[in-house]
């Protein structure tokens, strides 16, 4: 059909996008790259964690340096190091023909993969010189999915503060029909929508914001536009904004 795209501009678009995205943790070393981790070379499809793109009190007084330095070096180090161990016991399994763990191998990877991948995002969508409002392109995206950026915010806001226990609030481009859409992520991988791609994500986690907020979710999520990156999200968009058949 016209309006969705083929197997083979899917995947194309998959891989300009694991680029555009900023994904490189996970797929740069799929194909045998040359990273390294604690001195030694990563073994075939591992990842490794990002480095910070600004200081840890880059974003003060928004983010406070003690969360962002645990929240980087704890939280996101644990998600790189799951991911790792699943998928090695993965490779394991298939070398011995052994699958008696594969629920739970297959839980792991997707848990600690993804919330290696929104973690990614989430850094470069923050930035000491962020705030404001998009322009260009995004904007007339974000007018035509929402209706305003006023819109687009009062959304984005009120749906990342009520999600469900510990998750997510994420603006994604969706290529099936070309429209921006603001979805609430349980965990790190639930709720989703396939082959949607993640723009701007905001980390609802209580370990993202609990030191300075403590429960006052909300704050903190109104905080969150005060450094938003709209040039790395508007990077984004440009990188996928083609891979839709209207």
């Amino acid at each position: 059909m016209d309006h969705l795209l083929s197997r083979r501009e899917m995947m194309k678009g998959l891989g300009v996008a694991s680029i555009a995205l900023g994904l490189g943790g996970i797929y740069g070393t799929a194909h045998g790259g040359s990273q390294k981790k604690e001195g030694n070379p990563l073994e075939q499809g591992e990842c490794i964690l990002p480095p910070l793109p600004y200081p840890y009190d880059a974003l003060e007084p928004y983010i406070d340096k003690e969360t962002l330095t645990i929240h980087h070096d704890r939280h996101h180090a644990g998600y790189v190091r799951g991911f790792n161990k699943a998928w090695k016991e993965l490779s394991k399994a298939r070398v011995s023909d052994d699958y008696s763990l594969i629920k739970h191998l297959s839980r792991e990877l997707s848990f600690h993969a993804s919330g290696h991948v929104l973690h990614t995002l989430y850094w470069e969508n923050m930035s000491p010189k962020g705030g404001g409002e998009p322009s260009g392109e995004l904007a007339e995206a974000m007018n035509k999915s929402f209706g305003s950026f006023a819109g687009f915010m009062n959304h984005f806001m009120v749906a990342t503060k009520a999600v469900e226990g510990s998750g997510w609030g994420i603006m994604v481009f969706e290529p099936y029909r070309g429209y921006l859409v603001i979805l609430q992520a349980e965990k790190h991988q639930d709720l989703t929508i396939w082959g949607a791609y993640p723009l701007l994500v905001c980390d609802v986690w209580e370990h993202a914001y609990y030191l300075k907020y403590q429960n006052r979710r909300a704050i903190y999520i109104k905080n969150f536009f005060n450094i938003i990156n709209w040039t790395e999200v508007a990077r984004r968009y440009q990188a996928v904004k083609g891979l839709v058949r209207y």
